[in-house]
């Protein structure tokens, strides 16, 4: 007894070093961030002009130029980057501890793509603006309802039904987007419906901040408070039954809540793949299978990571280059590597 408590206390207090470790590491990658970019500014010089939202300068020592760049352009996407990569990492962490399955993202549910093709829709029909951000959370939340209503056999879902038409609702939506390219302009519409699915927070302002943060946070902080009931389910339906969890509506509610975040970052930023499937097994090599441990480590994990793809985005070509082919290009490799060597001590191995 005595054994397991210290075994416990050792396990906590590495937890919180590491999670110090990476609040740090996020610090400084968000200030050196916001360095990076074709205007070159000093890492003091952003410290100062970030400190005088807290403190104003009477005399400033940057230029107005500088904290325009700084405050007005840099810091919203850098605070997007921090936002998707946390909210679709806690997604994917949920889902596959739900699932019980490492090969599950947010995509699997079909609000992926139903937003992408709301999304797709409107600049089809519209050409731009805020009525592709509006479509595409409408129909990334609507591909949820029709999910639910094939998913459900008289008041209960199994979660093979709950795949299978995620991925015909996927299926459709693929499909739809195909043909809304093929009716688009070759010439202005169709490569701005091309460059939107690849995912970009370029053009990222403090509205779409806000409305991502109201997208992603309020429901971040939902799964975290289920994270005990995600361990449940982990075990298993038949287990969780025989404990008492209510199953449908924890399913249900995590559902809810990772299709708010993954609806908000396509309408905002477009596709950004791959990160809710490889970082949660990144910090399930760090904290193990416990969602209490687990949600915020991938949120902050997921935090850097989407921050650094944002800078080799910003700086590997002459032409800023979308976030969502770098996630793609890093994470299958990686993924098969993390795959590889993790599984079998990372909670998996008996599935």
């Amino acid at each position: 007894m005595q054994a397991t408590t210290i075994a416990h206390g050792g396990t906590r207090m590495r937890t919180w070093a590491i999670v110090l470790l990476l609040s740090l590491l996020l610090v400084l990658c968000a200030v050196y961030s916001i360095t990076v970019g074709r205007y070159d500014i000093a890492m003091w010089d952003v410290w100062l002009i970030l400190w005088d939202n807290v403190i104003p300068d009477q005399a400033p020592a940057w230029t107005p130029l500088q904290a325009d760049v700084v405050e007005v352009i840099r810091l919203p996407r850098i605070l997007a980057a921090l936002l998707i990569g946390a909210g679709l990492a806690m997604s994917g962490a949920a889902l596959q501890g739900l699932f019980r399955n490492p090969l599950i993202d947010p995509s699997i549910i079909g609000v992926t793509s139903g937003a992408a093709f709301g999304g797709t829709l409107a600049i089809l029909v519209v050409g731009g603006g805020y009525p592709v951000l509006g479509a595409a959370f409408a129909f990334g939340i609507g591909s949820l309802l029709v999910v639910k209503c094939l998913a459900s056999v008289k008041g209960r879902t199994s979660t093979l039904t709950l795949v299978l038409a995620g991925v015909i609702v996927s299926a459709f939506f693929g499909s739809a987007i195909s043909i809304v390219k093929l009716l688009a302009d070759p010439h202005q519409k169709l490569p701005a419906i091309t460059y939107w699915l690849m995912g970009s927070i370029a053009a990222t302002n403090y509205r779409d901040l806000a409305l991502m943060a109201l997208a992603i946070v309020p429901p971040s902080i939902m799964i975290f408070l289920l994270r005990y009931q995600i361990n449940i389910l982990s075990l298993g339906e038949d287990k969780a039954r025989a404990l008492g969890s209510p199953i449908e509506i924890v399913q249900w509610t995590i559902f809810a809540a990772v299709s708010f975040i993954s609806a908000g970052v396509v309408a905002t930023s477009g596709i950004v793949g791959w990160v809710g499937l490889i970082i949660p097994h990144m910090a399930r090599t760090l904290v193990g299978p416990d969602h209490g441990r687990l949600l915020p480590m991938s949120a902050l994990i997921g935090a850097i990571y989407l921050l650094l793809v944002d800078d080799i985005a910003r700086t590997a070509t002459v032409a800023e280059l979308p976030i969502g082919i770098i996630t793609s290009l890093i994470g299958v490799p990686f993924f098969a590597l993390i795959l590889r060597r993790t599984q079998s001590r990372s909670g998996w191995a008996n599935d």
